[in-house]
């Protein structure tokens, strides 16, 4: 009996040793089908192989868990370069729950088929390429858990079937092309903790009031999504909410009323650049937690409660741009964390306490174009991290505490436009300060010569007071971008070099300056002729050197050229597609000759029309690789570059490359660029289709800086890299090329190029950070060209003035702004025009925080295609060069 008993037990191990051993084939040979139908350029699924050796418990990506056996559980293949199908296969893994293949290149439509996964709770696809609309049978996945489908080109309405999935706690549609209505089903969703439905600037839609019941939500993302209406009073109910992001949308109408005190958790509060209106929320800072709380650019009115300083946690305040009175609460500056505090643009009234040094972590107070009186507190100097203070426009009386500029970080000061008094004072301790402006006070004594020992100082306006004495001769030595002393009572020469480069408006109203161009020439001009005749001496020894150093360089690149293009024919080529083209790198080196050109080329290299067998036809654009950037960082920038999907933003198409060059595969459109359509004699485009021109650009850049993931910068934009196709749509080209041969050769490349270019932004002579405020002022002077049918750098005018320049000047002349509107533009569209010109002068002001961003660019643009109101042009004269503030360095 026991021989029995032991043969069965023996009996029964064999077989379940048999099964456990078949179901682990089963899924190893699931997961290598699964495998057949990727595409892994990194070789990154190298330990997927059953000859390997190695358990595929044990594979990359790969977790299981004991059922009492390894059972695959979870798949999290992220950020992988991965591409190719997601196949139905996976589903025979039983016991799947966790599948993530977020950051690849997986470009389809949402994959159905998964919802054979029985077990699978988690699925993210983020940030690929999936496209098409969300199938009803969404529904299919009824036991999802987590669906991230963010940053990807999903469109359409999201249909109510979604409301089946009745388990989900994660929702995450962020940043598709979502549009139409919101569906009310959310109410569904008892479980939620996350809602964002953010960035889908199509959706046309009031917020579902059922959000209001998902009691254990915890963040909700709106912001930027075209959702209009009222916030749901419902809102009162979401008493678990940390985040709430309703920003940049067009949401009207009065906060709940209890809004504040039910939300107690609430540590982001966000409803900024809506057009709501009332009072400010009331008990917000019941909770205590409260770290950022943003209602700027709405229309609420009323004082700010005195209960804010119990935000004990608060760091990030923002009320600018509304209707706000009265004073600040006694509190605000005991906050001991604060760090932001932007009120400008409101009614506040009253003085700024001593108190504000409590503030030791403040970084940053505007309070610009208010009614605030008093003097200028004594303990701002003692607030060590502050580097801006921006409060122009008020009625701050008394003196400037000498010891105001403290701050060892200090870079902005503005406070001009007051009836502040006495003396400068020596503002020595502040090494970084970048812009000082004083103007339009009643300041007296003189310039301190100190000014000129600070080493960055770029922006100096000390115009419309009463100092006197002489202009500081070492104040020549600063790169000063904007010097204005105009209208005071300065006496004495003033430095050639500053007559020279700055208008003579900023130097008029002082009768006691003397100096060449100026009305009054000095008493000795023995010393002005031997200064000339230095000047000539030195501009003709530069020339000299200049013309040997070009002589040099110019040997060089033609060995360099010679010796790029012997290695180039021997040299290894690799090509990567994102679509299919039949090309070899045969057929580029034949195709790409002088026949096949297009145009002159640009800075990084020409671009050739190449047809292909099958008869399309594509842009092939040759890139000089400097060797700085390794192959593997190369594939990763272009595949970055090559995910995004915007109508107004070039496909890239694939690339090849060797050791030395690149060449960059794009959609080919027949129309060329606006450049070479604005140049032509026969350029005839009607307002209509400009402004469509406009619009376009607009949004292809908005969606560089903000809609696309990572956010990327142009950094080269100009008409000649703005392509349209059949029907006039631009698509922008060149951009993001910083990332592909690495910032120094980017910078390197450009400087001769940029260093006259009309595109560019006048921060870009001191400053090499690249910023969305350079991006914007090219889109100006672009704008600029549509507008007046002018190349910005063909401007007839005898002082060789740029585009920007001669139509400001126009501008502020009688009738001016009509004289520099396209003559061969219909009438009829004029007051469109004038409304896009006020945008134009937005966008190419001086100071780079007047430039509006992108997305109110393309707001403003497509409120003058539906008839919105044009604005008044007579505020865009040269204020904006008058003032300059630049970012902090």
């Amino acid at each position: 009996m026991a021989t029995v008993c032991k043969c069965t037990f023996l009996l029964s191990l064999c077989f379940t040793f048999f099964i456990f051993s078949t179901a682990s084939t089963q899924e190893a040979d699931a997961l290598l089908n699964f495998k057949s139908f990727i595409d892994d350029p990194k070789n990154s699924l190298s330990s997927w192989s059953n000859t390997s050796g190695v358990h595929h418990c044990n594979w990359t990506g790969i977790t299981c868990i004991p059922t009492p056996s390894l059972y695959v559980s979870s798949i999290d293949l992220q950020s992988l370069n991965l591409s190719g199908e997601i196949p139905s296969s996976i589903c025979e893994l039983p016991y799947l729950s966790h599948l993530n293949l977020a950051d690849n290149l997986f470009n389809q439509p949402i994959p159905l088929h998964l919802s054979q996964c029985s077990s699978l709770e988690t699925l993210n696809l983020s940030n690929n390429l999936i496209w098409g609309t969300i199938p009803d049978q969404i529904s299919q996945f009824d036991a999802l858990k987590v669906l991230d489908l963010s940053r990807n080109h999903v469109e359409g309405k999201i249909p109510e079937t979604i409301g089946s999935l009745v388990h989900l706690q994660v929702l995450n549609l962020g940043s598709n092309l979502l549009s139409g209505s919101v569906p009310f089903v959310f109410g569904n969703f008892s479980e939620l903790a996350l809602l964002d439905l953010s960035q889908n600037a199509y959706l046309a839609s009031e917020i579902p009031t059922d959000i209001g019941k998902l009691d254990k939500l915890e963040q909700l993302f709106l912001q930027r999504s075209g959702f209009l209406g009222e916030i749901p009073e419902s809102f009162v109910g979401l008493y678990n909410l940390i985040t709430l992001d309703l920003s940049q949308n067009n949401l009207t109408g009065k906060l709940p009323l209890a809004l504040g005190s039910s939300l107690k958790k609430l540590v982001s509060f966000d409803i900024s650049e809506n057009k709501l209106l009332g009072s400010f929320p009331g008990a917000i800072c019941d909770g205590k937690r409260l770290k950022l709380l943003s209602l700027h650019t709405n229309f609420f009115n009323g004082s700010i409660p005195e209960s804010i300083p119990e935000c004990l946690n608060l760091e990030v305040f923002q009320v600018q741009n509304n209707g706000f009175s009265g004073g600040f609460p006694n509190g605000l500056w005991s906050i001991p964390k604060l760090m932001l505090v932007r009120a400008e643009n409101n009614r506040l009234s009253g003085e700024l306490p001593d108190s504000i040094s409590m503030a030791a972590q403040l970084e940053q107070v505007q309070i610009d174009n208010n009614s605030f009186t008093g003097k200028i507190p004594q303990g701002l100097g003692l607030v060590k991290s502050l580097y801006r203070f921006s409060a122009s426009l008020n009625g701050f009386s008394g003196e400037i505490p000498p010891n105001f500029c403290d701050s060892p970080v200090m870079s902005i000061i503005n406070l001009s436009h007051n009836t502040l008094s006495g003396q400068i004072p020596e503002l020595k301790k502040c090494r970084k300060l970048v812009s000082l402006s004083l103007a339009d006070n009643s300041l007296t004594g003189e310039i301190p010569p100190s000014l000129a020992e600070l080493p960055v100082l770029t922006y100096l306006d000390l115009s419309h007071n009463h100092l006197s004495g002489s202009i500081a001769p070492g104040l020549q030595n600063l790169k000063l971008a904007l010097f204005n002393v105009s209208f005071n009572q300065l006496t004495g020469r003033v430095p050639s070099s500053l007559i020279s480069g700055l208008p003579a408006s900023f130097l008029e109203g002082n009768p006691g300056l003397c100096g060449p161009e100026l009305p009054n020439p000095c008493p000795d001009g023995h010393p002005e002729r031997h200064s000339a005749g230095l000047t000539t001496l030195t501009y003709a020894l530069i020339s000299i050197a200049f013309a040997i150093a070009t002589m040099i360089v110019a040997a060089g690149v033609f060995v360099f050229h010679r010796y790029s293009k012997a290695k180039s024919q021997t040299g290894v080529w690799r090509s990567v597609f994102f679509y299919p083209l039949r090309l070899t790198e045969h057929d580029l080196m034949t195709g790409m000759d002088e026949k096949s050109a297009l145009g002159n080329g640009g800075p990084f290299g020409r671009v050739y029309m190449i047809s292909l067998p099958s008869g399309e036809q594509v842009a092939i654009k040759k890139l000089v690789n400097f060797g700085a950037q390794p192959s593997k960082a190369l594939k990763a920038e272009v595949k970055t570059l090559a995910k995004m999907r915007h109508k107004n933003v070039i496909k890239i198409l694939g690339f090849c490359h060797s050791d030395v060059s690149v060449f960059l595969i794009y959609e080919f459109l027949e129309k060329g660029s606006l450049g070479d359509l604005i140049c032509r004699p026969d350029f005839q485009l009607q307002w209509s289709a400009r402004l469509r021109v406009a619009v376009g650009v607009a949004q292809g850049l908005a969606y560089l800086h903000k809609g696309y993931v990572p956010h990327m910068l142009h950094r080269n934009l100009k008409s000649t890299n703005i392509l349209l196709d059949a029907d006039y749509e631009p698509k922008l080209t060149d951009f993001a090329l910083d990332r592909i041969v690495g910032d120094a050769a980017f910078q390197s490349t450009i400087a001769s190029e940029f260093a006259h270019s009309c595109y560019n932004a006048p921060e870009c002579k001191y400053s090499k950070k690249a910023s969305e405020q350079m991006d914007v002022y090219g889109y100006g002077v672009v704008l600029l060209e549509l507008i007046t049918g002018r190349q910005a750098d063909d401007i007839e005018s005898s002082d060789s003035l740029d585009i920007v320049k001669w139509v400001r000047r126009k501008v502020n002349i009688t009738n001016g702004a009509l004289q520099v509107i396209d003559p061969k533009i219909s009438s009829s569209s004029q007051k469109e025009i004038l409304g896009a010109l006020e945008i134009a002068l937005r966008c190419t002001a001086v100071i780079p925080e007047k430039r509006p961003s992108m997305l109110e660019v393309v707001r403003t643009l497509e409120s003058l295609k539906a008839g919105g109101c044009v604005p008044n042009l007579e505020l865009s004269t040269w204020d904006s060069e008058e003032q300059v503030q630049p970012p902090p360095a």
